[in-house]
C-alpha cells in the first residue's frame, strides 16, 4: 500500500525583540511525498537565523488530531543538544541552514502532516 506524507507549505516567522526575524520553511521538493511502507524517508526544512543558539523541532499531525511533538535537535552552538525520541525509527540531522527528519521503516500510521519549528534560546 502507498503512504502519503505531507507537511506544511507556509513559512514560520519567529520574532525576538531587537533581532531580525528568524524563519523556517519546508524544502519545496519535499512538500508532497508518496512512499511505500517499509521505505525510508527524509523531510527537510531550511531556516535562517542570526542567532547561534538554535533548537529545531519536529511535530506530526495525524488526521483530526492535535499536533504531536516528535523530537528536537540543536544547531550551530547547540549542535550537541538533542532529544531521545520515543520512536527509535525517528532521527534528526541539522546544519547551519537546515533540519532533516529521517523516518526509517515507514508504517501506514506515519501518514500525517509534518511541521518543523525553530526556537532561539538564550
Amino acid at each position: 500500500s502507498l503512504l502519503y506524507l505531507l507537511y506544511i507549505h507556509n513559512t514560520y516567522y519567529i520574532f525576538n525583540p531587537g533581532v531580525l526575524a528568524d524563519t523556517i520553511q519546508p524544502v519545496e521538493e519535499d512538500a508532497n511525498l508518496v512512499r511505500k511502507e517499509t521505505d525510508d524517508v527524509s523531510l527537510k526544512c531550511s531556516y535562517q537565523s542570526t542567532s547561534s543558539n538554535i533548537l529545531l523541532y519536529w511535530y506530526r499531525q495525524r488526521s483530526d488530531k492535535a499536533p504531536e511533538y516528535l523530537l528536537y535537535k540543536g544547531a550551530k552552538a547547540y549542535s550537541s543538544s538533542q532529544s531521545s525520541p520515543t520512536d527509535t525509527r525517528l532521527q534528526s540531522k541539522t546544519d547551519d541552514t537546515s533540519t532533516e527528519l529521517i523516518i526509517t521503516g515507514l508504517k501506514l500510521t506515519d501518514s500525517a502532516l509534518y511541521y518543523c519549528a525553530l526556537r532561539v534560546t538564550q
